[in-house]
């Protein structure tokens, strides 16, 4: 197919045209054909691998095909996701094993293989290069592309080059995607959630304003349980009731974030696609101007440094999924222990807290000349903190925690401090921050 000859429809299957009048593909009979009137002139895409960690596991052994596969941890563990059989029976991530098993008691439980994954990970994002250099990661499995101007170069439109990549994932690396297209990102990421999985959506410029006026607040991104109870108490549930309100007004009633609800809510989303070398980790150490073995010592310092942190991941809007601990010793060794979370977190509490686990193991009464705290397995911040239904008391420290970062921001760092650091001595160097 010529860059100029795209109809409107062709097969998702073998590529050919499809037009108005067929329910099937005349050339390979495959009713999966795709239909839009802006096919041609749309280039945004968002690429979603389906289940992934799922899909790596039943494509690893045959015998999960046709099985409700969970991965995760044993029964104190969490879902980290779930095949779509498991989900038709309400096993959602971030669910407590105990509880993913009660509504779906035949599932088969695998622990996570994260090597294995961020390797195939790796396999779908070279494939995603091929196409275009923009390429902006959001995950280990998702990403942003721009495909304008790759016509020539593909002999095809983007449209037609995102079914034969979605086709080609699944024929060369054995697991699925699903494609949203769209004129901008937020459009592109809702359009590849829509018919999942192996789903191919668009969502055209003609039609963006009448579709999202159907929707609930809760689709655009920023408006989680807390907020759109403040918008249903202001009468707002739906985005069309957005539509109709002038950009003053809800900025005046939300600040900001009024700013974006008139915006998205209207399909307008100028960001760009923003190609960027994927961090491994982002980490803060210090080292002492005298050696230190006593956790009084040491445990300030720790939460600083945890801070320092979090404050880094949630301004790149990041998170990760393994905390790291680092410690030299007076001669000059060096220690480092990690530990997995069940997901991945930006919070200075639970980066904290974690790597304290693991500094009460070390403190033997060994000297130590420098201490880090970091962060791996990073992912996008959308997927991090969900609500920890065993610890109760998380969800009021994390919301303890954004009201503490909107005090600094406007008054400075050190206008709060935890316990941990007030009034304590951080005899030593200025800490140093790496993001590798």
């Amino acid at each position: 197919m010529t860059v100029n000859a795209l109809p409107h429809g062709f097969c998702r299957d073998c590529l050919a045209p499809a037009d108005a009048a067929t329910r099937r593909c005349r050339a390979c009979g495959s009713p999966r054909l795709l239909r839009h009137a802006e096919l041609a002139a749309l280039s945004l895409a968002h690429i979603d691998c389906d289940a992934f960690y799922a899909a790596v596991e039943k494509r690893d052994n045959p015998e999960l095909r046709d099985k409700p596969v969970i991965i995760g941890g044993g029964k104190r563990g969490v879902v980290s996701t779930a095949c779509y059989i498991a989900r038709i029976s309400g096993v959602r991530s971030a669910m407590p094993m105990f509880k993913a098993l009660e509504a779906c008691p035949t599932a088969v439980v695998v622990k996570p293989d994260m090597e294995k994954y961020v390797r195939v990970g790796r396999q779908v994002r070279d494939m995603m290069q091929a196409l275009t250099p923009m390429v902006e990661p959001i995950s280990i499995d998702e990403a942003f592309l721009d495909l304008a101007g790759t016509q020539r170069l593909h002999g095809a439109p983007p449209a037609l080059v995102l079914a034969r990549f979605a086709r080609q994932i699944e024929l060369e690396i054995g697991i699925t995607v699903s494609v949203g297209l769209s004129y901008c990102k937020f459009l592109a990421k809702i359009a590849s959630d829509r018919d999942k999985p192996r789903g191919y959506s668009v969502i055209g410029r003609a039609e963006a304003v009448s579709f999202l006026a159907q929707q609930p607040v809760t689709l655009i991104w920023g408006v989680g349980k807390a907020f759109a109870a403040t918008l249903a108490s202001d009468g707002l549930r739906s985005i069309g009731q957005l539509q109709t309100m002038e950009r003053g007004d809800l900025m005046r009633r939300y600040g900001t974030m009024g700013d974006r609800l008139y915006h998205l809510s209207r399909g307008m989303d100028e960001r760009s696609v923003k190609p960027r070398s994927e961090a491994k980790s982002v980490s803060s150490e210090t080292t002492f101007d005298t050696d230190l073995s006593r956790p009084d010592d040491l445990v300030p310092v720790l939460r600083a440094l945890s801070e320092r942190v979090s404050a880094r991941l949630k301004k790149a809007d990041i998170a990760g999924r393994t905390i790291v601990l680092k410690l030299k010793t007076a001669d000059f060794r060096i220690r480092t222990r990690n530990r997995q979370l069940g997901d991945p977190t930006r919070l200075a509490d639970r980066i904290f807290h974690t790597g304290l686990e693991m500094l009460k193991r070390e403190t033997d009464g060994t000297r130590y000349r420098l201490l880090g705290i970091g962060v791996s397995d990073l992912t996008d911040a959308a997927k991090a903190d969900p609500p920890d239904l065993v610890d109760r008391l998380s969800h009021k420290r994390a919301l303890a925690e954004g009201a503490i970062d909107s005090l600094r921001e406007k008054f400075g760092k050190q206008a709060v401090e935890t316990g941990y650091t007030f009034g304590r001595g951080r005899a030593g160097r200025p800490p140093r921050d790496s993001e590798s």
